[in-house]
């Protein structure tokens, strides 16, 4: 009965390191969500309200991300040397075959309506299969200059920009699997490390019960588990020997690890056969693409002309010759991701990506490999620290007046 009344007598003070404990927790808990929740802003902008700080500075991530890793790590020359174009034909053969008839006869009856409705079907089957017995000489022709000309067609940084851009719930996931067990340790060690700054805040109150104790030690206790735990991740970068311990950053010391996870992640949701054929269609480089496939295009109708000339040109005209190797070429541009498509599976297994990526990360320094993850927030980090040591202040106002008042 006595130990109880010596409890309860002492509760009020033992539940200082207990409170700062779950104050510890907390904002560290809070920290690791503000910086990825909510993905869109919330409130009124711009300062009444919150984005996550990776969400908000997506752009910025992105771009760190090529220049740190993507555009160094990976070139794309390299990767479209790896396609080969035999491969590659008969992946979309089939479907390119019934895309260039289709484009054929809609071509014809533009360009010219007359002659190819005048032509008997025995005749069109036989322009049909001039022009389809030459497709693996043209796509390897193309993808030939394709390959020479990767860097003008495809660029790296508008491809992973945009993406990430587009799409933050995706460099959330980048950051969140990466990093997939040291935003873990951030929260847990909140506690650890709120309870043990808690001790020195109940031996001050115990001595002197200042109103402004409480509030102060949850300050310096929401303050210093943030920082502590930040440090902790990245801190130190090469491995130090320490009684016989092995004592290095978190998530420096698990780089292979990490390294497979983040190269998956841009092998299958970033850097796809999918996307790369995208920015090339769609992107800044798409006029290129579009003057390569017309020079491949035109070649490849002076060389089936040449055979029915002068019947031909007689029977088509300049002008009307001229627009037809205009709108080939224009269907073939606008239609490719009908017969793309098709060679993903392919693409995807040629490129490596991911195995790629994963060897080369794995041989980054330290300091390198640190910028995988950490520059992308870095700036933003006392955001994280100021706003738990705010709720730490707050929580130990709470226990002032619930607890001791």
């Amino acid at each position: 009965m006595q130990l109880i009344d010596q409890i309860i007598t002492h509760f009020p003070l033992l539940s200082i390191p207990i409170i700062s404990a779950m104050v510890g927790w907390s904002t560290n808990f809070l920290a690791v969500k503000m910086m990825f929740y909510p993905l869109e802003f919330i409130g009124i902008k711009p300062f009444l309200g919150w984005q996550g700080l990776i969400p908000a500075k997506r752009r910025e991530m992105a771009e760190i991300e090529v220049e740190l890793v993507l555009g160094k790590l990976l070139s794309v020359k390299e990767l479209a040397d790896r396609i080969d174009p035999i491969e590659l034909t008969k992946a979309i053969e089939r479907r390119l075959k019934q895309t260039i008839r289709t484009i054929i006869n809609d071509v014809m009856k533009e360009s010219a309506p007359q002659l190819w409705a005048s032509l008997p079907v025995h005749g069109k089957n036989l322009v049909y299969a001039r022009v389809e017995a030459d497709i693996p000489n043209v796509v390897t022709k193309m993808v030939n200059d394709f390959k020479y000309n990767i860097e003008e067609i495809v660029d790296i940084k508008e491809l992973v920009v945009g993406q990430l851009v587009n799409a933050p719930e995706l460099i959330n996931e980048i950051f969140l699997k990466s990093g997939e067990k040291e935003f873990p340790f951030i929260e847990k060690s909140g506690f650890y490390f709120g309870f043990l700054f808690g001790l020195p805040t109940m031996l001050v109150w115990m001595f002197y019960p200042t109103w402004w104790v409480l509030p102060v030690g949850g300050l310096i206790v929401g303050y210093a588990t943030n920082w502590i735990a930040l440090k902790i991740i990245f801190e130190p970068k090469h491995p130090i020997k320490f009684m016989g311990f092995t004592i290095q950053g978190m998530f420096l010391k698990r780089q292979k690890e990490v390294s497979r996870v983040y190269s998956d992640i841009i092998e299958s949701k970033l850097m796809t056969s999918k996307n790369i054929m995208e920015i090339a269609v769609h992107g800044s480089g798409s006029g290129q693409l579009l003057e390569l496939i017309e020079l491949h295009v035109n070649d490849a109708i002076e060389r089936y002309v040449a055979i029915a000339q002068p019947y031909f040109a007689l029977g088509v005209g300049s002008d009307s010759y001229y627009k037809m190797k205009e709108l080939a070429t224009q269907r073939i541009f606008n239609d490719s991701e009908k017969y793309l498509a098709y060679a993903y599976e392919y693409t995807n297994k040629a490129l490596r990506i991911g195995d790629d990526l994963c060897q080369r990360m794995e041989a980054l320094s330290p300091e390198e490999f640190e910028g995988v993850l950490r520059p992308a927030y870095e700036a933003d980090e006392w955001k994280l620290i100021v706003t738990g040591a705010l709720l730490g202040m707050g929580a130990g106002f709470m226990q002032l007046y619930l607890v001791f008042m």
